[in-house]
């Protein structure tokens, strides 16, 4: 899984997807992530990688709103694109973004299947759970 910590950006995936938004100068990339989670056919498990990314969108919405997790305060380029970029997510990228997070919880999902298995999966489900409860308004 390439996982060092159960928070959101303890991972390979969402590190490379941070990489990845500083070349981004709106939340079109946040917006594709959320979606391609979305696309996914419900009977279809959502894959963990595109389910890290999608919780690292999340994050990043989550502190766009002015609801930043610890995890994410510590992230320099998250907090410095957001400062810089001034995002505005609206509400239907917020409406978007908490289905992602129920199908990243859900049955069809392999990110929660590989937590499952380890002994940090009621920390990553109570973490999961925060931000969709930070996004939640």
């Amino acid at each position: 899984m390439g996982a060092w910590g159960f928070t959101t950006f303890d991972n390979d995936d969402a590190a490379d997807w941070l990489d990845e938004l500083s070349d981004h100068q709106s939340l079109a990339l946040v917006r594709e992530t959320i979606a391609a989670v979305l696309e996914v056919e419900p009977d279809e498990e959502v894959d963990a990688p595109l389910a890290s990314a999608a919780l690292a969108a999340s994050e990043l919405i989550a502190a766009a709103i002015g609801r930043p997790s610890g995890a994410a305060r510590k992230q320099e380029e998250l907090m410095i694109w957001i400062s810089k970029m001034r995002p505005s997510p609206d509400a239907a990228l917020i409406a978007d973004a908490l289905s992602a997070i129920d199908r990243i919880l859900g049955p069809h999902s392999e990110l929660r299947a590989l937590w499952e298995e380890s002994d940090d999966y009621a920390a990553w489900t109570d973490d999961v759970t925060q931000l969709r409860a930070r996004l939640a308004f």
